[in-house]
């Protein structure tokens, strides 16, 4: 530590050049960016130092992982440290498979566990029609969690204790579209999760009532299991990831590198490409070289790969 008066904190919240920062003993205040930019996030590390009633960052402890948003102009980092990620998904509206992968793609690439819930077991035939579109993820390896849950109804929603199980001793970052239903799963696992929000969002904005973008809650009295919640799902950065990398972060075409005739293959339009290979019409199965079945690559998934890496040869927009 750089001084007798330097303490560890984690950021709870963070909002502008302004982060709150809670001390080991559970007290929360607002510490001020060292430099004219705040690079702080919810979740990192970090020594600060206080000053008043205040305190000011002195050094962002090291990260095991990092989280991003895009927009048309930027990406931008937004959370840290994280053990695992859901993806909550609705039966309706239809959710936005581009979407999924996007989030799947950037935890694939931080090494952080992922489960896909689907909300909204009790509409019907929506769910059948949405649980059959995430077979490809399940034979991927991903658990695929169906959940039911109503908003203020008080009773615990079907498939909650395979969730809470899940959620146990984790730090959890949960994602998903408007219309999913995360704001009901919040409020189940967070108790009293409105007015934490309120008080942090107070704090942050110099006491207006603005939900600040990214929010860390306790599942436990014990501080062991955390969820962090942030919008903007549809905005998952992936800028920062190599379009050569791209293949390995997504599990069934990973399953087939080192197949191709060629080593630097984008997978595209090369002769000889194992991965193409494996596109099959049915998503079902396709023969390997040595005529063995192997899992195939979904047509909508290649397709989505396809998209993401010109999008990713193309240059940033300023």
């Amino acid at each position: 530590m750089s001084s007798a008066h330097t303490q560890e904190g984690l950021v709870v919240g963070s909002h502008g050049r302004h982060c709150l920062v809670e001390s080991a003993d559970g007290t929360r205040r607002i510490c001020h960016a060292k430099g004219k930019k705040n690079q702080t996030v919810v979740g990192d590390r970090v020594s600060w130092l206080a000053s008043a009633d205040e305190g000011r960052i002195e050094t962002v402890l090291p990260r095991r992982n990092l989280m991003y948003r895009q927009d048309e102009m930027r990406t931008k980092s937004f959370a840290a440290n994280i053990d695992q990620v859901l993806v909550l998904l609705g039966a309706e509206p239809e959710f936005s498979e581009r979407q999924l992968a996007r989030a799947l793609i950037a935890a694939e690439a931080e090494g952080i566990d992922v489960a896909v819930a689907l909300n909204k077991q009790d509409v019907q035939p929506a769910f059948d029609r949405a649980w059959q579109r995430l077979s490809p993820y399940r034979s991927m390896g991903y658990a695929v969690m169906p959940l039911a849950m109503k908003p203020d109804s008080g009773e615990a929603p079907a498939g909650a204790a395979e969730l809470k199980n899940w959620l146990s001793g984790k730090t959890t970052l949960v994602l998903g579209p408007s219309g999913a239903g995360k704001s009901t799963l919040v409020n189940h696992c967070v108790p009293h999760a409105q007015a934490q929000t309120g008080e942090i969002s107070r704090a942050l904005n110099s006491g207006k009532h603005t939900t600040t973008s990214t929010t860390w809650y306790w599942l436990d009295d014990e501080h062991k299991a955390a969820l962090i919640d942030s919008p903007g799902f549809q905005e998952f950065g992936l800028r920062h990831i190599e379009p050569m990398d791209l293949p390995r972060w997504m599990p069934d075409l990973r399953a087939h590198l080192g197949e191709c005739r060629f080593h630097n293959c984008t997978h595209l339009h090369e002769p000889g490409c194992g991965v193409r290979e494996h596109v099959a019409e049915d998503g079902e199965s396709a023969a390997s070289p040595n005529g063995l079945a192997q899992q195939a690559i979904h047509p909508n998934r290649y397709q989505i790969y396809a998209e993401l890496f010109a999008e990713l040869t193309e240059p940033p927009r300023y």
